[in-house]
Formats: C-alpha cells, structure tokens, sequence
C-alpha cells in the first residue's frame, strides 16, 4: 500500500483536502485493488475546521506519524500563515518529508512548506494572489505564479485549489500511466488533466480594479478585437495617452508591456478557436492577428510548450476521450 498522508488545520480549504483524497480513492476503485492508503493527518490528531465551517475528523496524529510515507501533501487556506508560524508543524513536516517519496503542498500549502525550508532553491508555484508574498518572504524559492502545477525533484506545489486534481491526476499517472488518469477524470466528471504548464488565470479572465477605467476599456478592446490594429501607438492614440504613459500604465497595473498583453490575448483566443473549430492553421493565425502561421507557432511555444498543431490534437484527444467516442481506425495513429 502506498501511503498517502494529507495534512490538515483549522481554516484549511476543504477542497485542497477533498480533491486529492477523491482521485487517489478513485484509483483504487476504479483498479478494484487498493493500492492507496489516503488519511487525514493534523498535529495532535485533533479535528479540522475547515474554512467553510465544516468539521473533518483526523485519522492520523502528525506527532505520532513515523515513515515511510509514499506521498505527504499540504493542504492550503486561510489558515496556511497560521500553520506556517507553528513550529511544532513544520519540524514534524520536515521530519516527515524526510521519510517520503514525494512532498506537495495545494495552493498556499506553499506557505507552509516554505517555512520548513524544503522549498529552499526550488522553483515552485502557489495561489497567484499570494505568490508575490510568498517570493518575498522566501527569497531563496523562485516562485512562478503562471502554471497549475510545478514539479521540482520530488516536491512539488500547485496552484489554487480545483488544480489540486490536475496535481493529483498527474501523481496518478506517474504511478500507473495515462490510461488510469483519463478513466478517473471521467469518474469525477472533470476536465482531463490539465498540464501543469497551463496558466492559472487566462487575461479573459483576468480584471482590472474597476477605478482603472482606461485601462479596462482598452482590454476589452483587445479581447473584442484580437485581428485589429492593436499596436502600441494605436491603442495609445485610442487611450488618449502616448506610448510612454500606455507602456507605464499596463506595467503598473498588469505587470507586463502592451505588445506582450496583445501576444498573449490573441494567443489564448487562437488556442480557443484551435480547440472549438477544423480552421487551418492559417485561418486561425489571421483571426487572431498573427501575421503568419510561424508567428502563431512561436507564440505557442512561448505560452503552451507546445506547437498549435499539438495542442489541437491533445485537446482532441481529450474531448474524444471523455465522451468515449473513439477516432476512425484509419485515422488513430496519426
């Protein structure tokens, strides 16, 4: 049996619990052996009040627990400073990772690995919206706060919350390959694993503080018209700002330069058209305001890690997959 051990405290998110707790137990059903054993660990076996209110009971006492231990997991929440400032947790953390295969932590369980200093040289990633804190606390950890999911030795962090199943999904795989991680996506009735390198927040869902009135009207305009005219003096004479005044507002309040919001926006729209339609490659490239199909390949590369050509083709993969529908012999192995 491999051991699992989640680890848990008051005001931890039930779903950075649930969600790998639910995967791996779905892997033992769905393979009709148990090959997990998944338990609840908090430091003196006390219950967990979750953020949300409710109660889970604690099956493991954190003090108590001696390895090995295949996979350690962190949970985050609103009680992840809390949990970070206790020493007693991150000594029995470190002691415990010691004796593990692999450590992770969901979402700002970042935090409280961090302080036990196994994130230490590491390149990791958290919750956006606590991912500069977290760099700035821990100047030694290099923090991403783009992917769902970061893999560094044998730690690994992910992003907020509902990527704990693309984390767990992921760890699945390593342990008994791709087939059992798509059969349990479908069980759970979730989007097929997401790679890690996905972005945690697309710009369409990205906003701009309401009192940025420019700036947010100038990322409609883009997100309405990713094929227009979005050059930098363009949208300044459309602003009513010049170019210096645009470039300084978007690295204020974005943290990145006109040119390279426009790329990513119009690389996103492409990826969705890609995913929802049978264009060429061209046509895609020319409704999204790439210049050419190499542009939009590059651009690919830069965002996804990928070719827009493989990323149609996983992602169709994925859908046939999920409905069960299987492609024409004739065309499966292409």
């Amino acid at each position: 049996m491999r051991r699992v051990v989640l680890v848990g405290y008051d005001d931890a998110e039930l779903l950075d619990i649930a969600c790998p707790s639910d995967v791996f137990d779905a892997a033992n059903r769905l393979r009709g052996t148990p090959d997990y054993d998944i338990r609840l660990a908090t430091l003196d076996g006390r219950p967990v009040r979750c953020g949300s209110g409710l109660t889970l009971l604690s099956q493991q006492r954190l003090d108590r627990l001696a390895g090995p231990v295949d996979t350690l997991i962190v949970a985050g929440g609103l009680g992840h400073e809390h949990a970070a400032a206790d020493v007693r947790l991150t000594t029995h953390l470190r002691r415990l990772a010691g004796h593990s295969r692999r450590v992770a932590s969901v979402c700002t369980g970042a935090t409280v690995l961090a302080a036990t200093n196994l994130l230490e040289g590491r390149r990791v990633t958290t919750h956006w919206r606590w991912a500069e804190r977290l760099a700035a606390r821990h100047p030694g950890v290099t923090v991403d706060p783009a992917p769902l999911f970061v893999r560094d030795g044998n730690v690994y962090t992910s992003a907020g919350v509902t990527s704990a199943l693309d984390l767990s999904l992921a760890l699945v795989e390593e342990d008994h390959g791709p087939s059992l991680a798509r059969d349990i996506a479908r069980h759970l009735v979730t989007y097929l694993q997401r790679p890690g390198n996905q972005a945690q927040v697309s710009m369409f869902l990205a906003t701009t503080a309401p009192e940025h009135r420019v700036l947010r009207d100038l990322t409609g305009h883009i997100a309405a018209q990713p094929a227009g005219d979005l050059s930098s003096p363009a949208l300044a004479a459309k602003a009513g700002l010049s170019v210096r005044q645009l470039s300084r507002l978007f690295q204020e309040h974005l943290g990145t330069s006109p040119s390279r919001y426009v790329r990513t926006v119009r690389t996103e729209a492409a990826a969705t058209l890609l995913v929802a339609s049978e264009l060429p490659l061209s046509a895609v490239a020319r409704r999204c305001g790439f210049r050419s199909t190499e542009t939009l390949r590059q651009a690919f590369l830069d965002l996804y890690d990928a070719p827009p050509s493989s990323y149609r083709r996983a992602h169709h993969r994925q859908e046939r997959a999920s409905s069960g529908i299987r492609p024409p012999a004739s065309t499966a192995s292409t």
